[in-house]
């Protein structure tokens, strides 16, 4: 059997395209706010962490001094550094790397972000320590990714139809989860903001093999009415749609 890190490679190897226009990766607010959350500064050096299609890297390095973009899948930065050279953007780079085994000295980074991706991580807390490790004493921790709610049903429904969605897939966690598991790696969480995308059912099937487009079809057409009502299960522009959690996170490392 593959491991999430394994799967995570061959699935997004085939899907890296989409990263490039995706409107969940490229949506605007939410990078501003993790711009506005990092306080970076200009002499700052920063990581993004799996960086997929760079967006996140990108948005930063107007704004420090440097950016390395790290991620397990060459097509992914194959894309991002197709993107960079529409650009101008000199002090960007890119190299394959695993979250959980960082190719960095200790302290190297002023700034750490991590976007659309943590719920893929083997080792949620491993993936912290390493963050944590090649962070200065006071550096900035900013997470972005999928969530749950803080309700069992749900959060066991999302999450099983992201499995369907990817099997890579390894957990979305509740805010009150992600307060526990950065407070057990050695961050003070400054900032917890969760939020919601209400998004069309293609955006869980495209490209999608049939038997788990099937599954998640019938997971959807299993729920309770109140299930129904927490999903917001419903038409939208005559296509069915439901939300999708989030939370955005901001975190200083404590210690040495």
């Amino acid at each position: 059997m593959s491991t999430p890190e394994e799967a995570a490679r061959a699935i997004f190897g085939q899907r890296a395209a989409f990263y490039t226009t995706s409107s969940a990766h490229t949506d605007q607010h939410v990078l501003g706010r993790v711009v506005a959350l990092a306080q970076a500064a200009p002499d700052w050096n920063a990581l993004d962490v799996a960086t997929g299609t760079g967006h996140t890297a990108f948005a930063l390095a107007p704004l420090v001094r440097a950016v390395v973009g790290i991620d397990l899948t060459p097509e992914m930065l194959a894309e991002a550094q197709r993107l960079q050279a529409a650009r101008t953007l000199p002090n960007v780079s890119f190299q394959v790397a695993d979250v959980h085994h960082l190719p960095f000295a200790d302290a190297a980074f002023d700034l750490v972000t991590c976007r659309r991706a943590a719920h893929h991580f083997s080792n949620i807390g491993g993936a912290l320590q390493e963050m944590r490790r090649v962070l200065r004493p006071g550096g900035r921790l900013v997470v972005d990714d999928r969530s749950v709610p803080e309700d069992d049903e749900v959060d066991a429904l999302m999450n099983q139809l992201d499995l369907y969605h990817d099997a890579s897939h390894v957990r979305e966690y509740r805010p009150s989860a992600w307060q526990r598991l950065l407070e057990e790696a050695g961050f003070l969480v400054e900032a917890t903001e969760p939020y919601t995308r209400h998004r069309p059912l293609r955006s869980l099937t495209e490209g999608v093999a049939e038997r788990e487009v099937q599954r998640i079809q019938h997971t959807l057409a299993q729920l309770t009415p109140r299930q129904r009502a927490v999903f917001d299960l419903r038409e939208d522009q005559g296509e069915l749609a439901f939300n999708h959690w989030y939370v955005l996170l901001a975190a200083r490392k404590t210690g040495g």
